[in-house]
C-alpha cells in the first residue's frame, strides 16, 4: 500500500518518514511533500492509497487538499495530523470523508495504527469492488477465450480422457462422449491481394474466415475454434447409428458450402481438409493431425478445394512423430527443464525409427531437422545467435548428413538441449545481475540526493514492487537499508577525511544536519563531530 506524507514542517515531515516502520507493515512511502499544491503532482504521478496530511499549510490546507484529492481520486483514504483542536475542523474532515483525526503531538504507534486502519479500509473497498459479481461477468467475457485455449490443447494431445473430463466440467464443455466424431481443417489459399475487402491482411482473413465459419457451421458442427496457426478448426459429432459414411458426407457437403461462402464474402479462396472417423473425444488429436495432412495435399491438387482424409499405412509417409511429445519437448526447453527434454528426445527419435524398421534415411533426417528446428527456433525467439548457442555443434547443425547413425543424431541432439538450457540459465542470470548492477551503479552515482525506490524503477522501467524483490534477493537486504548503508559509509569516509559535518551531511544527500547527526549517531554509535574530531 503507498503512502504520501504532506507535512510543511521539514523535520517533522522526515520524522514521519523515517522513524516508523512502515515496511514492516506493508506500506510504502512514495513521497514526502511541504505543502497541497506539490501534494497533487505526487498524487498524479504515484497515485498513493493513503495520505497523511497536516491541516495548517501554506498555498492549499490540508482540508482543501483533502477536497481536491476526493474529487480526482474517491478511493484515496486520508489520516489527518493536526495541531488544531478544532471541533470545525473536525466536523469538516469527516465530511469529506477522511478516516482519523490525529492530534499533535500523536505518538508513532497512534499514527502508524491510524494509517493502517485506512489500509484496511481500502483494501475492503477494493475486495468489494472487485466482488462476486465481477469476477463472474470477467469469467464470462472471458470463458470464450479460455474454452478456445482448451480446445488447442486437446487438439494437440495434451491431456488423457480423465483430465479433459475434469477441465471440460470448469469451462461449460460438454464433450461429445459416446459419437463418433470428424475433423476439418479450414485455411485460406494464396490470395491477390488487390481483390481483398481487407486488403491481404492474413491474419484478418483468418479471423474472419472463423467468424464465417461459427455462424455458418453452428447449426452442423458440434464445436468451431481456431487452431494455434490460426487455421479454423470444426468438430463434428454424430450418433453412432448415422455410420462413419455418412458422417464423412455431412462434413464434406458443410465444408464445400462454407468454402463457397468464404469465396463470395472475402473475395478470397479458401481450402478444407478432412479426417478419418474415431469414436472417442480421446482421438481428436489424431482426427486433427489427418485433417491438417488433408489439408497439406493441396500443393498437388490446388486451391479451392476440399481433401478427403487418405490413409498412408502403418510405417509410411503418415507416421510422423506424435504432436504430445513433440509440444511437451518444446516446453521443456523453454521452461529450461533439460533432464525432461532428453527423455522426450530419446522417445521422440525412438518412435517409428528402430535400428532394423523400414524408415529411410530421408524419414531420420525429417525427424532430426524437426527436432533441432524447434531449438533454433527457441533460440530466434529469443532474439540469440544459433553459432553462439550451439558452438562447436553448429557444423553438424548446417550439415545433419554427416550424423550416420541414430546413436550419433542422439548424442548430438541432447548436447543442443544442453547447450539451450545452460545458454538459457545463463542469460537469466545475466539479465538479473545486470538490473541490479545498474541499481547499484544508480546509488553510487546518486549518493548525494534523495535515493528511492521509486525513482529507481522509474529511470529503469521497472515495476518497484519487482525491483524490491529482486534487490533483497541479490544482495541480501532492503533497497532503502542499503541506501541508508552506503550513505553512512560514504558519511564516515569523509568525516575521516577532515570534511566539516555541515557539508558531509550535503554531500550524502541529508540537507536537515541535525537530523543527519541522529541519523549517524543511531548507525555508528558515536556523533559526527566525534568521528571528525578523532581524525585530527
Amino acid at each position: 500500500m503507498k503512502l504520501l506524507i504532506v507535512e510543511d514542517e521539514k523535520k517533522l515531515r522526515n520524522s514521519l518518514a523515517n522513524n516508523i516502520q512502515w515496511e514492516q507493515h506493508g506500506i510504502e512511502i512514495v513521497g514526502m511533500a511541504a505543502n497541497g499544491r506539490e501534494a497533487l503532482q505526487w498524487i498524479e504521478s504515484r497515485r498513493p492509497e493513503l495520505l497523511l496530511l497536516d491541516i495548517q499549510m501554506p498555498k492549499m490546507n490540508g482540508l482543501q487538499l483533502a477536497e481536491a484529492t476526493r474529487a480526482l481520486d474517491p478511493t484515496i483514504r486520508c489520516v489527518v495530523l493536526s495541531g488544531h483542536d478544532s471541533f470545525a475542523y473536525a466536523q469538516q474532515a469527516m465530511t469529506l470523508g477522511i478516516s482519523h483525526y490525529l492530534l499533535k503531538p500523536a505518538g508513532e504507534a497512534e499514527i502508524l495504527s491510524a494509517v493502517l486502519s485506512a489500509a484496511d479500509h481500502v483494501r475492503k473497498e477494493l475486495e468489494q469492488k472487485h466482488g462476486l459479481a465481477r469476477l463472474r461477468e470477467r469469467w464470462s467475457q472471458n470463458l470464450p477465450y479460455l474454452q478456445e485455449m482448451l480446445l488447442q490443447n486437446w487438439i494437440s494431445g495434451t491431456w488423457d480422457e480423465a483430465e479433459l473430463a475434469e477441465r471440460g466440467r470448469e469451462l461449460q464443455i460438454e464433450w461429445p462422449v459416446g459419437s463418433l466424431l470428424a475433423v476439418a481443417v479450414v485455411d485460406m489459399d494464396e490470395w491477390d491481394e488487390g481483390a481483398s475487402s481487407l486488403q491481404g491482411s492474413y491474419p484478418m482473413l483468418q479471423f474472419s474466415l472463423a467468424d464465417i465459419a461459427r455462424e455458418t457451421l453452428a447449426g452442423v458442427s458440434w464445436r468451431v475454434f481456431r487452431d494455434r496457426e490460426g487455421a479454423t478448426v470444426a468438430v463434428f459429432a454424430a450418433p453412432p447409428e448415422t455410420g462413419a459414411n455418412a458422417l464423412l458426407l455431412h462434413v464434406h457437403t458443410a465444408a464445400v458450402k462454407f468454402i463457397g461462402t468464404v469465396r463470395e464474402c472475402l473475395k478470397v479462396t479458401a481450402s478444407a481438409g478432412i479426417s478419418g472417423v474415431a469414436d472417442r473425444p480421446v482421438h481428436l488429436p489424431d482426427l486433427y493431425r489427418q485433417a491438417r495432412r488433408s489439408l497439406g495435399e493441396r500443393i498437388a491438387h490446388g486451391n479451392d478445394i476440399v481433401i478427403p482424409y487418405r490413409d498412408f499405412g502403418a510405417g509410411g509417409r503418415d507416421s510422423a512423430p506424435p504432436v504430445s511429445p513433440l509440444n511437451r519437448f518444446e516446453a521443456s526447453l523453454q521452461t529450461g527443464r533439460g533432464d525432461i527434454a532428453g527423455g522426450l528426445l530419446r522417445e521422440l527419435l525412438a518412435r517409428d525409427v528402430t535400428e532394423t524398421d523400414s524408415s529411410s534415411a530421408g524419414d531420420v533426417q525429417e525427424r532430426l531437422i524437426a527436432l533441432s528446428g524447434v531449438v533454433a527456433r527457441l533460440i530466434h525467439q529469443q532474439g540469440w545467435s544459433i553459432r553462439d548457442v550451439l558452438e562447436d555443434d553448429f557444423e553438424l547443425y548446417v550439415h545433419l548428413d554427416r550424423l550416420k547413425s541414430r546413436g550419433q543424431a542422439l548424442d548430438w541432439l541432447l548436447r543442443l538441449v544442453a547447450r539451450y538450457c545452460t545458454y538459457l540459465q545463463r542469460e537469466r542470470n545475466t539479465a538479473i545481475h545486470e538490473t541490479v548492477r545498474r541499481m547499484l551503479a544508480i546509488v553510487d552515482e546518486q549518493i548525494g540526493k534523495d535515493i528511492t525506490l521509486n525513482d529507481v524503477a522509474e529511470r529503469l522501467f521497472v515495476n518497484s514492487s519487482y525491483l524490491s524483490r529482486l534487490f533483497k534477493q541479490e544482495i541480501g537486504k532492503p533497497f532503502s537499508t542499503y541506501v541508508i548503508d552506503k550513505k553512512m559509509e560514504r558519511a564516515k569516509q569523509l568525516l575521516q577525511e577532515g570534511c566539516r559535518v555541515y557539508d558531509t551531511a550535503d554531500q550524502v544527500g541529508y540537507k536537515d544536519v541535525g537530523y543527519f547527526s541522529r541519523l549517524f549517531h543511531k548507525y555508528w554509535g558515536v556523533t559526527p563531530g566525534e568521528v571528525k574530531d578523532s581524525s585530527r
